[in-house]
């Protein structure tokens, strides 16, 4: 089965920055493609970026562009997001998750992932 482990969370003011992490265990890491996922209350959730299994390719949300970057470690099984520029907006749940497929079509929605982990709390004050 498998396991995703967020962490790196916290509190930052506007225009800081944080850096998530995820750790994979369970399977095949360099299988998977990855993504994140956030989720602010009364919103839907909603994808932040989406990597593939190699790392060559990437999609990012138009809210993010330019200020977030997924990448990953195929050797140490690890996903990350770097946030730079932060905002108020920003300011939600945020999942790691697992797919064995990726989509060219729509790839950042959510129902495409089948593996979450539970989240890490990322807010950002103005």
């Amino acid at each position: 089965q498998v396991q995703l482990v967020e962490s790196g969370g916290g509190s930052v003011q506007a225009g800081g920055s944080l850096t998530l992490s995820c750790t994979f265990s369970g399977y095949t890491y360099s299988r998977y493609y990855m993504g994140w996922f956030r989720q602010a209350p009364g919103k839907e959730r909603e994808g932040v970026g989406v990597i593939s299994r190699g790392g060559g390719t990437t999609y990012y949300a138009d809210s993010v562009k330019g200020r977030f970057t997924i990448f990953r470690d195929n050797d140490a099984n690890t996903l990350s997001l770097e946030m730079n520029s932060l905002k108020p907006e920003d300011t939600a749940m945020y999942y790691c998750a697992a797919s064995p497929e990726g989509r060219q079509v729509r790839p950042l929605e959510p129902i495409n992932f089948g593996f979450w982990g539970q989240g890490t709390q990322v807010t950002v004050s103005s």
